[in-house]
């Protein structure tokens, strides 16, 4: 792992550079999360130089002192643009709440990407009224449930479900409870039109947290998008089938 200093505290990432000559490209996670989601997508780094980051209080990453909402999203942008700089990533490629850091990149600093991926994202996050409630009060249901059929994964009997829940148990309840409810208050669906990059809407197709009607909307409403939809996969569709997902991306860089 290497860190980056910005604002008094040090944000980690990891990255891969096989000496390809595509546009760098920065991944960053989802609520409760780290950079280890995006661990196949190393795989296109024969092609670009690939970096994925812990957002703060994640992983290896220092913690923040900052409320759910606008100030969490803002400290998140922060640790994005500052991995970005360092690592010239022009692509910024965004899982769920990664998705709305990316947006809120685009819609309010003075970082110009080249392109973004949003996956499983929405341009709106409300979060389920009981998952909400859990998440103050009940932390083992919290998880059991993110980790049922068609939320995280489509299949969630394998080990890559039991590296998840071990990796949101690692980031703990009020981490992980900062980012769900940083989700709900994001609202974007009337700035879409100012995201005026390429954008790649790409999800699972039995994703049941950000269903696939989230991603039609964003190819449907953001002014330079294209949908992908990839099979047998839900929420987390770059670990669920990483093939499948990484073809998608690699289409779109094409298309460039």
């Amino acid at each position: 792992m290497e860190t980056i200093t910005h604002q008094g505290r040090e944000t980690a990432y990891r990255r891969s550079d096989r000496g390809g000559d595509g546009t760098p490209l920065l991944c960053v996670h989802g609520s409760g999360g780290t950079n280890a989601v995006w661990k196949s997508q190393f795989r296109l780094a024969d092609d670009r130089p690939v970096a994925a980051l812990d957002l703060s209080g994640h992983g290896d990453s220092d913690d923040i002192d900052a409320t759910a909402g606008y100030s969490t999203l803002s400290a998140y942008a922060d640790d994005v643009i500052a991995v970005a700089e360092e690592t010239d990533a022009g692509v910024l490629v965004g899982n769920s709440l990664g998705g709305a850091v990316v947006m809120h990149v685009v819609l309010e600093r003075e970082f110009d990407p080249e392109a973004v991926v949003l996956a499983g994202t929405g341009a709106r996050l409300s979060v389920n009224e009981d998952l909400l409630q859990w998440l103050a009060s009940d932390w083992d249901r919290v998880v059991e449930f993110l980790h049922g059929p068609g939320r995280l994964f489509d299949d969630p009997t394998g080990d890559l479900a039991e590296l998840s829940e071990q990796a949101m148990r690692e980031s703990g309840r009020a981490v992980t409870e900062r980012d769900f409810r940083t989700c709900h208050t994001f609202d974007v669906r009337d700035r879409l039109d100012e995201i005026d990059v390429p954008a790649l809407a790409v999800v699972g197709a039995n994703d049941r947290l950000t269903p696939p009607w989230f991603h039609e909307y964003l190819a449907d409403e953001l002014p330079d998008a294209a949908l992908a939809v990839v099979e047998n996969a839900a929420h987390l569709a770059m670990l669920e089938q990483p093939r499948a997902f990484n073809s998608a991306l690699e289409q779109f860089f094409e298309g460039l």
